[in-house]
């Protein structure tokens, strides 16, 4: 199984890092703009559309405010497995980490979604400069 992990450092508060995580329909304004262009909610999930054209249904697993992490996964004919995590980490009051990990199947896919996830951090960046 491949693993993703993004670790970003961000010049942000994690409460405002969190705020923006844990809004799950709003992660095309808030979190990685431009990214992804379209983020509509269908009951426990998300569809997710990205820069490329491509799109996602995200559901969500777990939304733990008080570690700061949100759980979601995708289940698709391509993807076998896909779960992600993403959990904000405070730095003092000014900064954060935000730890983003992915397991997924099948492995050959793993460059293309290290790809995307490199194409998003710099969206995150950009939302929180």
């Amino acid at each position: 199984m491949a693993s993703i992990h993004n670790d970003v450092s961000l010049s942000a508060p994690a409460h405002d890092v969190w705020d923006a995580v844990r809004d799950f329909g709003a992660l095309h304004q808030r979190l990685v703009p431009g990214f992804v262009t379209a983020c509509q909610l269908d009951g426990d999930a998300r569809i997710v559309t990205f820069a490329n054209g491509s799109v996602a249904r995200e559901v969500l697993v777990d939304c733990d405010d008080a570690r700061q992490r949100l759980v979601y996964a995708i289940n698709s004919e391509r993807l076998t497995h896909y779960s992600a995590s993403v959990q904000v980490i405070a730095e003092g009051d000014a900064k954060c980490r935000l730890v983003w990990i992915i397991d997924m199947l099948p492995n050959e896919l793993a460059a293309y979604v290290q790809g995307q996830t490199k194409e998003a951090v710099v969206a995150i960046h950009k939302a929180f400069p």
